[in-house]
């Protein structure tokens, strides 16, 4: 128990991380992450705010554990309920660029801290969130961590795109990016290393 209560702080600085990085990408208005193409789909079929539309999609993936044995942890639960909120609170304090250059520095900045916070939460090993734990899942079947997530944020792009969420160039950077980063990213962080830098 000590040593969840001492992992906490890392685990919702990553998640809260997550929120404020996704916020960003969405404001630059360049392309939504796959996952979050997905989500403006599915908040636009049913009607809600995309940080919210997150929150149920995260609920249903849980589904797809049970055939890779994952099993959810708090982490699991806290990421399902903090991203999502942060991403719609950020949002409305967060004014949106008028300017190409501004425009690609949302986007480059949202998706590092996106992919950083990404890293520090797993890392916590508190449980990934759904999304991510699906990742994790089948990473552990042989697929290393960076194709498996751009094998699955493709497969959430392609959905996304059917329900009618919006995409770009900034769609296409995260994909090739985050991957790659958040592989890095959960090197450095594993297991509390975020206290001892």
């Amino acid at each position: 128990m000590n040593k969840v209560i001492s992992r906490l702080p890392q685990l919702i600085f990553g998640l809260i991380l997550c929120g404020f990085g996704l916020a960003y990408t969405i404001e630059a208005n360049l392309g939504l992450n796959s996952w979050d193409v997905f989500h403006d789909g599915f908040s636009k079929l049913i009607n809600v705010k995309i940080g919210f539309a997150g929150v149920l999609t995260g609920f249903i993936i849980l589904l797809g554990w049970i055939p890779l044995k994952q099993k959810p942890f708090i982490g699991t639960i806290l990421n399902i309920l903090i991203i999502g909120n942060v991403i719609d609170l950020v949002m409305f304090f967060l004014p949106t660029p008028s300017n190409l250059f501004l425009k690609i520095f949302y986007l480059v900045f949202g998706t590092i801290c996106f992919a950083v916070g990404v890293g520090i939460y797993v890392g916590a090993g508190l449980g990934p969130g759904p999304r991510d734990g699906i990742m994790v899942g089948i990473s552990k079947l042989g697929p290393s961590i960076r194709a498996t997530r751009i094998a699955i944020d493709f497969s959430a792009f392609i959905v996304g795109v059917f329900l009618g969420g919006s995409y770009g160039i900034g769609t296409i950077f995260m994909v090739l990016t985050v991957g790659p980063m958040v592989q890095y990213s959960l090197k450095k962080f594993d297991k509390g290393a975020i206290f001892s830098l």
